[in-house]
């Protein structure tokens, strides 16, 4: 049993990279209830989801705002940048600690941007053709929500919404919509995909869908 017990910790390391390269070109969805990644779980609304690279992708930030923009991903990464290490918990219950996120804090973008006085809200919608998420405009100003395109400091994968995905440090891993591709400032709250399927609309962990969890900061 001892010997077992070694294979086992000895062989970890490679099942787990195998379940993840599977879960990242899964079109159904399965996999999803397998834990991977470093104890993350895969997600998507879409049977598949295009790739991005640096070549192709595309950030825009408009709506209600002075000056519309379009960031490629060097232009990103060119911007002031924050890391930040906090545990990741979905609202269906497994928790992922001290994981670190790395990118623009959003605010930044904003304020480049120009909100005019009558934005009240930002809503982002992802390339994936299906997703969106929305947070007031004083939530999407707090210093832990970040356009991040880092993760466990490596370049955020396809599999876990690279090259860019939204992170809300705060509330429940939904919020943070993956594969981020607009950002759009809106005069309200537009509830986004799991809000229009009964989810909390304010998702702070452990405040709110019913649940008691540990905050996450």
């Amino acid at each position: 049993m001892l010997g077992l017990g070694v294979a086992g910790i000895a062989a970890a390391p490679v099942l787990q990279r195998g379940v993840e390269a599977v879960a990242a070109k899964d079109p159904t969805g399965l996999t999803g209830v397998l834990p991977a990644g470093g104890g993350f779980r895969y997600y998507s609304v879409v049977s598949s989801v295009p790739r991005k690279n640096e070549d192709t992708y595309r950030l825009t930030v408009d709506g209600l705002v002075d000056r519309k923009a379009t960031y490629t991903l060097d232009e990103l990464r060119a911007l002031p940048q924050r890391r930040i290490v906090r545990d990741v918990q979905c609202v269906t219950g497994w928790r992922v600690p001290d994981t670190p996120f790395q990118g623009v804090v959003l605010s930044t973008l904003l304020d480049a941007a120009g909100v005019r006085p009558e934005g009240r809200a930002v809503r982002f919608e992802c390339f994936d053709g299906a997703y969106s998420e929305s947070l007031t405009l004083r939530q999407a100003r707090r210093g832990d929500v970040l356009v991040a395109h880092r993760m466990r400091d490596e370049d955020l994968s396809h599999a876990h919404g690279g090259p860019v995905r939204l992170y809300v440090a705060p509330m429940y891993f939904y919020k943070s919509a993956k594969w981020l591709s607009r950002i759009t400032v809106t005069d309200k709250v537009i509830p986004g995909y799991w809000e229009e399927r009964g989810y909390a609309v304010d998702a702070w962990v452990g405040r709110s869908n019913g649940r008691d969890d540990a905050p996450t900061v």
